[in-house]
């Protein structure tokens, strides 16, 4: 026994210069190509070969893909191939210790119905041998070495390739790792400038129709409203001629007078100076006033602003936004809901703006085109700034709550 033993030695020993000789290969190897390609002819003076490659399998434990050196086959070549077709799917899968074969083009391990198999037909790769790598106990992936020669690998080259596996398995283990984790970064990276991408694109589209707003409402007071002014006063000339009656004239002349009104309204809602020069409460306090005043009906309301001035540090398009969607909300509860009462509140939820308009009305039963358009109007301001938008029976009061939600960015946060 002493005799063996001392004839033996020297063979570990060798095996152990060229274990620790792949360990130190490994070292500063950051991707899977560079990595198997360094260690490989070191592995070549333990496990002599034709064709090398490491197999991984993927994190979702439904593909795998290969990362080869010697001999390139389809096998290292993307897309990742489905776990289930490949020729050492038994050992993937945990079901074999390893696998030896003598002639893999012969050996029907290897071919079965949809496995992955050509390369071996077509690269001859006869002799084969194949150890998991396992982390933690789980098979990440596998170790083959392929020889053209038949006959070629022993239960010995299978002992000796183990614990090459078990160098490589924790080193490949780290790489999966930080590539899925640099994909997920890219993907979240990529994500995150879609977002970007969407809200500034409807940033600009909302300051675009606020423009044009604005450009209409100057051109209805500079040109249409100054027409209709004078033919108000051409009809009030005529009323005092003998052969035109005032009765006549008196239906046309008070149409005008309402048109007029209504346009001047639409004017002061194109170009909201209230909010540019006093700020978002006060254009707000204005309109629940003026709204309430006009009405037939008798409305109680309150406003309570709780910011403490983030809303006002809004950038402008975004604050006419959201302007408009509470003039909308104001405007149905006082037309359409028969509310006796409107409350507005503004205020923070962690680093959100909060606007909630309640009241005491109807409820979500709310009939007519005009509301139902005014409805969709809200919600598409709201997308167009990213805002959160909700629209809900209020459980208080009994009426509607609608509510937007928008985030302040902290540059803005506290100015």
């Amino acid at each position: 026994m002493e005799e063996d033993a001392q004839m033996l030695s020297p063979a570990p020993a060798r095996l152990l210069d060229h274990y620790i000789g792949i360990s130190r290969l490994l070292a500063g190897q950051l991707d899977f190509h560079s990595a198997i390609q360094a260690v490989a002819a070191e592995i070549s003076h333990i496990i002599p070969h034709d064709h090398l490659d490491v197999c991984i399998i993927m994190l979702d434990g439904k593909y795998h893909t290969a990362y080869e050196t010697g001999i390139e086959t389809a096998w290292g070549k993307p897309p990742p191939a489905p776990l289930a077709g490949s020729p050492i799917r038994a050992l993937l899968w945990g079901e074999e210790a390893f696998l030896l074969t003598d002639d893999a083009c012969n050996d029907p391990r290897f071919h079965f119905d949809g496995a992955f198999s050509a390369p071996i037909q077509q690269q001859s790769l006869r002799s084969r041998l194949h150890v998991p790598l396992k982390v933690r106990g789980d098979v990440i992936g596998a170790l083959s070495c392929s020889s053209h020669t038949a006959n070629l690998y022993s239960m010995q080259d299978v002992q000796n390739a183990q614990p090459i596996a078990d160098l490589l398995a924790p080193y490949f283990f780290a790489l999966r790792a930080a590539e899925q984790a640099q994909r997920s970064a890219i993907v979240e990276a990529e994500a995150r400038a879609r977002e970007e991408g969407l809200r500034l694109g409807a940033l600009k589209l909302t300051e675009a129709l606020e423009t044009e707003r604005q450009r209409i409402g100057m051109d209805l007071h500079d040109q249409t409203l100054a027409d209709l002014t004078r033919l108000a006063r051409r009809i009030e000339r005529l009323t005092h001629l003998p052969e035109v009656t005032g009765e006549t004239l008196e239906p046309l002349s008070r149409g005008l007078q309402q048109c007029m009104q209504d346009l001047r309204q639409i004017i002061e809602q194109a170009k909201p100076s209230i909010l540019q020069l006093f700020g978002f409460a006060q254009a707000v306090e204005n309109h629940l006033h003026r709204s309430v005043s006009e009405s037939e009906s008798c409305v109680d309301w309150q406003l309570t602003d709780d910011t403490g001035g983030a809303i006002d540090s809004l950038d402008q398009t975004v604050s006419i936004a959201l302007f408009r969607i509470v003039q909308e909300a104001i405007n149905n509860a006082v037309r359409h809901s028969r509310a006796s009462r409107i409350t507005v509140r503004l205020h923070m939820v962690k680093r959100n703006i909060a606007i909630e308009i309640n009241d005491d009305g109807k409820g979500l039963e709310i009939s007519g085109k005009r509301a139902g358009s005014g409805l969709e109007n809200m919600r598409t301001r709201a997308r167009l700034i990213s805002a959160k938008f909700d629209i809900r029976t209020n459980a208080q009061m009994g009426g509607t709550c609608v509510s937007i939600m928008f985030p302040v960015p902290p540059s803005d946060h506290g100015r």
